[in-house]
């Protein structure tokens, strides 16, 4: 695959000037821990918001979103450098088709990922989306089956179209609430993570509004209806995942392909092999050897050997 091309981040200079300075904050705190490359996996069913997002981050328009198009097949990485800190994000087309996992695409995507590092991924779904089910399910088992648990420990969950007025009365920050614990609950399942897997580690979650609609503050911050400035919240809370002490994924043929069936139980092999010579081969030699020593022999081979007596 040839090298990614790695423009200027520009794009960063669209922001309003309060959101830009937060930004810089915060990617000059990684690069002080020595993290001068930061990698950001997308992922999710299609229609969510993965592509806007992807632009919001970065703004500028780098990802095609069309809302009567259906998504392309390919993964796409953009990469944008900024006083010698490179941001890589790849977005990547949705995993359901037809009500079912698209395998297909999954297949496409991991071996996009080959011989890359992930350090973080964007679990992305809506916020107004009321209830889980089971095929949300099926797509964080697709992603666990893919990376292992571990990428839950380098993960965020990121809750598009976050302008909305709650149903049934229900306060705004109450209605986030809710509609997180579900998801979050469906991704514990999905990933089969037990209670005392992750111990003092959650997953975060992060409100988004991508569209124009969203309301903004004195400094022209894009913010949502409890205040937050988003954008800034959103790569604070990427840099504390990256932070957390837990180790990237690194995206190799092995991981990709799983173990080798015909590997599996390889190391037991010498321990089987002693356990059938000294329990086994042993016994039944010793046994034998047993039955020929009390065999009775028949009286010519006795005479022969000089042990039967001689009649006259």
């Amino acid at each position: 695959m040839a090298s990614q091309l790695v423009r200027d981040w520009t794009g960063i200079q669209q922001f309003p000037t309060a959101t830009q300075n937060k930004l810089l904050e915060l990617l000059g705190k990684l690069k002080q821990e020595n993290v001068n490359t930061l990698t950001i996996l997308v992922m999710g069913k299609g229609g969510v918001g993965k592509s806007s997002t992807v632009n919001s981050i970065l703004g500028e328009r780098v990802a095609a979103v069309c809302a009567f198009q259906s998504e392309g097949l390919r993964p796409m990485m953009c990469s944008r450098s900024r006083a010698g800190f490179t941001l890589n994000i790849i977005d990547t087309p949705g995993l359901v088709e037809g009500g079912y996992i698209n395998e297909h695409a999954l297949e496409i995507i991991k071996r996009f990922l080959l011989n890359k590092t992930i350090d973080i991924l964007l679990y992305v779904d809506r916020l107004d989306v009321y209830r889980v089910d089971n095929l949300d399910r099926q797509v964080i088992k697709a992603i666990t089956d893919t990376f292992g648990k571990a990428i839950w420990q380098r993960a965020a969950v990121i809750l598009t179209h976050a302008q909305l007025s709650p149903p049934d009365g229900l306060g705004y920050d109450d209605f986030s609430m809710k509609r997180s614990e579900a998801l979050l609950k469906v991704v514990r399942l999905g990933a089969r993570i037990k209670k005392q897997e992750f111990q003092g580690s959650t997953i975060p979650v992060v409100l988004v509004e991508n569209s124009g609609r969203c309301n903004t503050n004195e400094g022209r911050e894009k913010i949502l209806p409890n205040g937050t400035a988003w954008i800034p919240n959103l790569v604070k809370t990427i840099t504390d995942v990256v932070s957390n002490g837990s180790k990237a994924i690194v995206v190799d043929k092995k991981l990709i392909e799983g173990p080798n069936p015909n590997d599996k139980g390889k190391f037991l092999i010498p321990l089987i092999l002693a356990f059938q010579y000294f329990f086994v081969v042993k016994r039944i030699q010793r046994a034998i050897k047993d039955d020929i020593a009390n065999e009775s022999r028949p009286l010519w081979e006795l005479r022969d050997m000089g042990l039967a007596k001689r009649r006259f």
